[in-house]
């Protein structure tokens, strides 16, 4: 069911929670909606409690002003979800842009953050080397039949994985989104990250190269690094070995931290 959390300015943001257990917060990528979890969560929501939600501008969401859009802005968003739903300290998993984002929730709320896993992201675009030209004009585009290759192979770029980029068809949305993900650069803060931290990346990624994962890893104190041989941007969200990873990772972490993740007024017995 949907709910409805509230943004420092005011503005509405739409989030989903469903299931028991852990919760397990999900950040989408650039100018998409929380749909392009629906794979994904099929497997990450085992025995977990996931909250997913529409960044500003896309999907049920409103939009707001255009300066509250930013990778730390939209940090502070995912923290009115959490308070809404009422979620003192979660998991988080991130994909693309929606990475940046994790990185400042991290980086600002420490306290909030459980583990992390960071999917084909990036500290900066600065920070390593730059997408090919023609990846970045087929981003831009907003054209599913051009985006749909740089997430997913040829053999998997099907309908079914189209269905999980639900691009925003307002331009300018967009395009506050690719601004806002083009100026992000946490590199210097990323020391600051105290959760335990799964970088994972596709070593066939036109989007983000993968050195962007390798300074990552670098340069977060507690951070692992899996590469996925022959995947692409999608990484995580088109639900198969990327997204395995993670739920392990996050299990693994879970067991290890006692399952410190938990709803606001839980307490030990």
């Amino acid at each position: 069911m949907q709910d409805i959390a509230h943004a420092a300015d005011g503005t509405s943001i739409a989030y989903w929670d469903t299931g028991t257990g852990p919760p397990l917060l999900l950040i989408a990528g650039q100018a998409v909606d929380h749909g392009s979890w629906r794979l994904a969560s099929q497997l990450l929501g085992r025995g977990r409690r996931i909250v997913m939600f529409d960044h500003r501008g896309t999907g049920a969401s409103g939009h707001g002003a255009a300066e509250r859009y930013s990778t730390r802005g939209f940090a502070e968003d995912a923290v009115r979800v959490l308070d809404a739903a009422g979620i003192e300290r979660a998991d988080v998993l991130s994909h693309s842009m929606g990475g940046r984002v994790a990185q400042w929730l991290a980086v600002d709320h420490p306290e909030r953050v459980g583990a992390l896993v960071l999917a084909a992201t990036s500290a900066g675009d600065g920070r390593g080397p730059s997408r090919d030209a023609a990846a970045d004009r087929a981003l831009r585009s907003g054209d599913l039949e051009r985006i749909a290759p740089l997430f997913f192979s040829e053999s998997a770029a099907s309908e079914r994985m189209r269905g999980l980029l639900s691009v925003s068809a307002d331009p300018v949305v967009r395009n506050r989104h690719f601004q806002a993900s083009r100026r992000h650069d946490a590199a210097d803060a990323l020391g600051r990250i105290a959760a335990r931290t799964l970088v994972l990346h596709g070593d066939e990624d036109r989007l983000t190269p993968v050195e962007h994962a390798r300074v990552l890893a670098r340069r977060i104190p507690r951070a692992r690094l899996t590469t996925i041989r022959g995947a692409g941007h999608g990484v995580v969200i088109e639900g198969g070995l990327g997204a395995a990873l993670a739920a392990r990772f996050l299990a693994e972490s879970a067991a290890a931290d006692g399952g410190a993740a938990g709803a606001i007024g839980d307490a030990a017995d």
